[in-house]
């Protein structure tokens, strides 16, 4: 979010118009995450289908709309390049279309779509995820806990959020060190392979 700056609509396009480069970057690697995020959302869905396979799937297409949300968000931020630097170059007039279109492109797309929408999606197959991890017993079950605990945080976060309330990005720092820490263990550690599968009664 440093690539757009802050501050009002005129501001931000202004900012993105000297930041060209760092825009590139940001819109570059979002779009990497996203492609991450299929992959491992595919990964999960291998490892924990036999637990329970209509949570997996479930969970899976809420991943797979998080990574559409946060590429789609893109087309947003690659429109505010060309966009800003007409602004600059027409002098940064006050009220212009400028702004409004900016406004749309910013806050509906960029900023809705590709945060608000993305950590919901998130959030939601992150929960089903770390439930069947704490089912599995395939990680210590006290991070599949802390996993729940921060997604839960961040899903009331967002609620407020939806309602209208300004929302601390400390509510959703602790899915932070929970990412890195489960993200070690099965990097370092993998997972209990001596685990007995649970058969779902459904099936």
């Amino acid at each position: 979010m440093s690539a757009v700056g802050s501050g009002s609509i005129s501001d931000i396009l202004v900012d993105i118009s000297h930041r060209l480069t760092l825009m590139r970057l940001f819109i570059l690697g979002d779009l990497v995450t996203s492609l991450g995020i299929i992959v491992l959302a595919v990964l999960l869905y291998v490892v924990l289908n036999k637990q329970n396979k209509i949570i997996a799937i479930v969970a899976l297409g809420c991943w797979l709309i998080e990574a559409m949300a946060l590429a789609i968000s893109k087309f947003g931020a690659s429109a505010l390049i060309p966009l800003s630097q007409e602004f600059v170059q027409a002098g940064a007039p006050d009220h212009s279309y400028y702004q409004t279109l900016g406004a749309v492109l910013y806050s509906g797309v960029v900023v809705q779509l590709g945060q608000t929408t993305e950590l919901l999606f998130y959030c939601f197959g992150g929960m089903l995820w770390y439930y069947l991890f704490y089912k599995s017993r395939y990680v210590p079950r006290v991070i599949s806990l802390v996993g729940l605990t921060a997604v839960s945080v961040a899903l009331v976060g967002l609620a407020f959020q939806f309602l209208g309330h300004d929302v601390s990005i400390f509510v959703f720092l602790p899915i932070l060190p929970f990412e890195l820490t489960i993200g070690a263990w099965l990097m370092l550690r993998g997972i209990k392979d001596e685990v007995p599968v649970v058969v779902d009664r459904a099936e």
